[in-house]
């Protein structure tokens, strides 16, 4: 493997990110068309349900210049009809010699792509930088492996206040998830109007759902990812958390020892901590559902 295709690889993985919170219940995907050369002549992502796949976007902002060359991808090529032709078509039509593909689609249908590709001829390697992929790729395929949205907790100082640490990573992540379940109860869609063709709505909850009925009607309207805000630690939807983040309040320092006013807040019990950074004065904590 050379170093530019690395390069590419992870361009690939960059700019698939945009497709997050828009391409639900689709995968959020990232092409990139390198030249005989080795240089990128093109480079493209999914952007919405319904519309052009990434390899589709990359092939055609690359033109002829595809031909040869090597398509940088990072989920397996789809090899079905559906609201767009198979991109390992478009990707033969194109004349790519070779292509590398960093995760497999586990709904890939029939043989797969890969296997139709190299039956054409072209040249196919797959497993490249799958571990890194998988930080934008990890949830929809967990989606899929659950039978259920992937759902982040997030919760901690702060919590209830209308400008807190939960409140601002609130909105700084809700770009990424198809929907947010405020503390309220409210469920809100994470991008209004990014789903453009309308397919995407926030589907009716029954007042009183438990957590699992309300990720099962979700995962039903196609759903693949949920934030959930400032939910207590006893609450079914806490409960089914696959990551969480917390912030933690201020410890005094160089004093005798009072209990807090609130109860500390940590990781919940089955969750391994993953990154730890400061917010202001608050100490911010992501943990991942250890399986």
């Amino acid at each position: 493997m050379k170093a530019y295709e690395l390069d590419a690889m992870r361009r690939a993985i960059a700019i698939s990110a945009q497709g997050l919170g828009s391409t639900s219940p689709n995968p959020p995907v990232g092409c990139v068309v390198l030249g005989r050369d080795g240089r990128v002549v093109g480079e493209g992502y999914h952007v919405r349900k319904g519309e052009s796949h990434a390899e589709v976007n990359a092939l055609e902002a690359a033109g002829g210049r595809a031909v040869g060359g090597t398509a940088v991808v990072t989920l397996e090529p789809c090899n079905h009809y559906g609201r767009t032709p198979p991109c390992r078509e478009a990707l033969i039509d194109a004349g790519v010699a070779r292509v590398l593909i960093a995760v497999l689609d586990p709904t890939s249908r029939g043989e797969g792509g890969a296997a139709l590709l190299r039956a054409a001829g072209v040249e196919v390697e797959q497993g490249v930088l799958a571990d890194e992929a998988l930080l934008v790729l990890g949830p929809w395929l967990a989606s899929l492996t659950r039978g259920r949205p992937f759902v982040t907790w997030v919760y901690g100082a702060g919590e209830g206040e209308r400008r807190s640490p939960v409140s601002d990573e609130v909105r700084r992540l809700r770009q990424s998830y198809d929907v947010v379940i405020r503390a309220s109860g409210k469920v809100e869609e994470g991008n209004p109007g990014r789903h453009g063709d309308g397919v995407f709505r926030v589907p009716r909850l029954s007042p009183g759902a438990s957590g699992d009925e309300v990720l099962k009607v979700l995962d039903g309207a196609g759903v693949r990812s949920v934030l959930v805000e400032g939910a207590s630690a006893g609450s079914s939807l806490a409960a089914l958390a696959d990551r969480v983040i917390c912030y933690l309040p201020p410890t005094p320092s160089g004093v005798p020892y009072a209990p807090p006013r609130h109860p500390p807040v940590a990781l919940p019990a089955g969750f391994r901590l993953t990154d730890v950074s400061r917010d202001a004065e608050y100490v911010r904590l992501v943990g991942e559902r250890e399986v």
